[in-house]
């Protein structure tokens, strides 16, 4: 079989969650947008949910409601682009609660839903979703006196803890919302390591659930296995794969792997890009291309029957350097021609 498996293990998920939940004393959430960061939010965000997870957080509203058949009638689920024009409908079947950002949004999710539940997100200085200070001010008596859910802002630079943007927005949304009645939420999974200022009363890890940095003892979550199609032997001069970027400069022996751009892998990643037989690291040869991949296995004592490419001695971030770019990146790319498979939970 010539599919790559894509193995997801849902006990390690869930030992990160707990770990991380571990760090506060606060109510800890659970991002699980963009499909669970690319693992399947109809399984991972049961399983947390299973560990205590009670509010997950999503990017849509059509996220919320996949989420919401997932879950059932229980958690809560708030929705980061707030009430979009024509939300209403999926905001009210799928029992979502918006993160108002704006003036507009706020009007219209009281005119297209009186009375049902909503949050609020401020924007303390990252300049991307949420309300200004100014506009907050003229908003602010209205919206608490109906009660938001949660009152919230996202840091810009958590995954820098000494980063002077991080002091600035922790006095910023201390500004816009002591002494208000509503939960509030600053700290993802970065905010939750700079400490117990920044967790408030609801933290939101992320990318930390899934094995990501910054979250250093994170448990590796996916493993991607890819399995070899064919082994060939290379004289000194031969080329491997298209614009014979790569020559070889003595006898090898080549793997062609069944995975590659299509897949998710992203291309810039050849250039610097290793594989693992177990623990034993083989270097991408060549280009990344749509279906296939080659790679060095000359040192290798045996022909192998798969490569990894993510797993226990490989995780996101690694994979992430040698594209040059973040481990998110990685996840969410991750394709949908894998056999995904799901261990534990």
């Amino acid at each position: 079989m010539a599919q790559a498996q894509l193995i997801i293990d849902l006990d390690a998920l869930c030992a990160n969650w707990r770990a991380l939940d571990a760090l506060s004393r606060s109510e800890t959430g659970a991002v699980v947008k963009a499909d669970g960061y690319g693992l399947g939010a109809a399984r991972v965000a049961p399983a947390l949910a299973k560990q205590g997870a009670r509010r997950f957080f999503v990017a849509l509203a059509e996220e919320g409601a996949a989420v919401r058949q997932a879950l059932g009638q229980g958690p809560e689920i708030c929705v980061f682009s707030g009430h979009m024009e024509g939300d209403a409908a999926l905001i009210r079947d799928a029992r979502l609660t918006p993160m108002i950002n704006s003036i507009d949004q706020m009007l219209r999710h009281v005119e297209a839903l009186p009375g049902h539940a909503f949050g609020i997100q401020l924007d303390s200085g990252m300049n991307r979703l949420g309300m200004e200070p100014a506009e907050w001010s003229a908003l602010r008596d209205i919206a608490l006196a109906q009660k938001p859910r949660l009152v919230m802002s996202h840091l810009a630079c958590a995954d820098e803890p000494d980063h002077a943007m991080n002091a600035q927005q922790l006095h910023c949304f201390r500004e816009m919302t002591d002494g208000i009645e509503a939960p509030r939420s600053l700290s993802a999974t970065g905010g939750i390591l700079l400490g117990e200022a920044y967790h408030f009363d609801v933290t939101r890890p992320g990318i930390g659930l899934y094995g990501g940095l910054p979250f250093e003892r994170a448990q590796s979550v996916a493993r991607l296995s890819i399995p070899v199609i064919q082994m060939r032997d290379l004289a000194p001069g031969e080329t491997v794969g298209y614009g014979n970027t790569f020559a070889a400069a003595a006898p090898m022996r080549v793997a062609t792997i069944a995975a590659g751009y299509a897949d998710g892998i992203l291309r810039a990643q050849g250039p610097k890009g290793y594989l693992l037989a177990d623990d034993r690291p083989c270097k991408i040869l060549g280009r990344v291309s749509m279906d296939l991949i080659g790679v060095d296995v000359t040192h290798l004592g045996e022909a192998p029957q798969s490569l990894d490419l993510l797993g226990p001695h490989q995780g996101v971030d690694q994979v992430a350097d040698y594209a040059g770019t973040i481990g998110y990146e990685v996840l969410t790319s991750l394709g949908a021609r894998y056999a995904r498979r799901y261990i534990g939970g």
